[in-house]
């Protein structure tokens, strides 16, 4: 492989790739900070694992509820006013956080209602940023791309929380969220001064929320790629939210106090930061199974050694390394999904990203919260040790692989409609009929190829599909799928790619010679 593909520099050269990098950088340390503030002040509020977990879990639990709306959203509206919009509804609630606990009103339930909200606008804003930042930089290096964005997120993890801890420590939380005002106005700026590319025009009908949402996840059913890593990245990040999520409560026995606390997450992301330096070439050494696998293990590893010791110095090493697994395992998760996706469902499948990763993330953020409140703290590491481990078995069932350019470039159909008049974009259902004459003894070797045009069919658009024999004619056979409406059919015969295209005329070489696929069309009238 190339220096230019595994290359982390490669796309920090184009100008916009830059600028959006580095504010969303500021915007990254920002939200490290709330977060660290949010859990301290909850402990020192309450005193409970539990409440100080739950704070995790207002963070992300927005991903898990608005990350697919979101993502709809994202590839279908404007989203310069997407994220512009949600910055600005989270700049107002930041203000309010830092006024209320400036003035000493903060408690429990204000704060754990305004950092959801803030999460519910962040949940809006990433899909589209996360598809939009790549614009710019060439496909080939959109891995360097991928990793460039988690180093500068996983730096926030360490410069936010270390930073925060200093503030929280000597001006108190208010003035931790005064801060994170600050970095969303000059996220805002960004978008601002590098706005997202515009979506191509198209002459199709513009899909609706819940019809966009539905496409987006029968597009991840039926893609084996891109079920295998949702699959694989929840698994990978519901066990390991309990290291995330029980940090406070590791500082606390501990005995580190707030800048502890913010040292074991500087620690965190310092490991994230110094693996993705070299990220790209251990990938492409190694491949990506070997690289999950062993983040899988060693992350494992140091939530044991949070759990079995109480030597500080160990922990922030232990730390460091589990840092450094996580950044390699979910930058590897991350680059799979959007390089398996097409262009239109781009936005989405990144939104179903953080719905696996980070739904499962703020739902085991809250059971490992509440374990270590019942069973107590290393029980609770020790748990999420083993299952970290057990879930790198589904690398055999659900192997990851990065899309082919075939597998993701949309064709251009090559069989003409031939209808009479075109009917309304809300008509339907509509029903499909390929006819094919099979040349005499191909009938096996033809239903083996036909079969895999189940998959396509049904990720583009297809709510049911099924092959026929025609009993009067034993050479004749019927491709048969049902569309919802006749919107949803043009979208799906736009939606093939290349690769899909190639399972097409490799299906019609088996047509008896001189015979054609003839193609035909209907829609319900009762």
């Amino acid at each position: 492989m190339s220096s230019h593909s595994t290359s982390l520099w490669s796309p920090l050269r184009q100008p916009a790739f830059r600028g959006l990098w580095i504010c969303g950088g500021i915007f990254f340390v920002g939200s490290g900070m709330q977060s660290m503030a949010a859990a301290w002040l909850m402990v020192e509020l309450t005193g409970s694992s539990f409440l100080a977990a739950l704070v995790q879990t207002a963070v992300f639990m927005p991903m898990f509820l608005l990350a697919l709306p979101a993502g709809v959203l994202a590839d279908t509206t404007d989203r310069r006013r997407l994220i512009s919009g949600a910055l600005m509804a989270q700049v107002c609630a930041c203000t309010l956080l830092t006024l209320l606990v400036l003035g000493g009103w903060g408690g429990p339930a204000s704060v754990l209602f305004l950092v959801f909200i803030c999460g519910c606008c962040t949940a809006v804003l990433t899909p589209a940023w996360n598809s939009s930042v790549i614009d710019p930089v060439p496909r080939d290096e959109w891995p360097q791309a991928i990793t460039a964005v988690s180093i500068a997120y996983n730096a926030a993890r360490a410069v936010g929380p270390t930073l925060a801890g200093l503030v929280f420590a000597q001006l108190g939380a208010g003035w931790v969220f005064a801060v994170t005002v600050v970095t969303t106005l000059v996220m805002w700026e960004s978008i601002r001064r590098w706005p997202p590319k515009a979506h191509p025009p198209s002459k199709l009908p513009a899909e609706r929320l819940w019809g966009g949402t539905l496409s987006g996840l029968r597009f991840a059913w039926h893609s084996r790629m891109i079920l295998a890593q949702l699959v694989r990245v929840m698994a990978f990040s519901a066990a390991g939210s309990a290291l995330w999520a029980l940090l406070p409560v590791i500082a606390q026995r501990l005995g580190t106090g707030a800048p502890g606390f913010g040292l074991l997450m500087g620690c965190l992301g310092t490991g994230a930061v110094c693996v993705g330096l070299f990220l790209g070439r251990l990938r492409a050494r190694f491949g990506m199974e070997v690289i999950v696998g062993v983040g899988g293990v060693v992350f494992a590893a140091a939530m044991l050694a949070a759990a079995l010791t109480q030597i500080a110095w160990l922990v922030y090493v232990s730390m460091l390394f589990a840092g450094a697994a996580w950044m390699s395992a979910m930058s590897t998760f991350n680059t799979a999904t959007q390089a398996s996706a097409p262009q239109w469902v781009r936005s989405r499948a990144v939104a179903m990203h953080m719905v696996a990763a980070l739904g499962a993330f703020a739902m085991g953020s809250a059971v490992w919260g509440a374990a270590s409140d019942i069973v107590g703290l290393a029980p609770t590491l020790c748990v999420a040790a083993a299952l970290m481990t057990a879930g790198l078995l589904l690398a055999r069932p659900m192997p990851l692989r990065m899309g082919a350019l075939h597998e993701v470039t949309q064709a251009t159909p090559w069989d003409e409609l031939f209808i009479e008049a075109e009917p309304l974009p809300e008509a339907g259902p509509v029903a499909v009929e390929v006819g094919y004459r099979i040349a005499p003894g191909a009938d096996a070797a033809f239903l083996d190829t036909i079969s895999r045009m189940k998959a396509p069919r049904r990720r583009d658009g297809a709510t049911f599909w099924r092959v026929y024999k025609d009993l009067g004619d034993p050479s004749r056979y019927v491709e048969r799928f049902i569309v919802t409406s006749w919107a949803d059919y043009l979208h799906q015969r736009a939606r093939a790619t290349m690769a899909d295209q190639a399972l097409e005329t490799e299906v019609r070489t088996f047509l008896a010679p001189g015979e054609t696929a003839k193609m035909s069309h209907y829609i319900a009238e009762r």
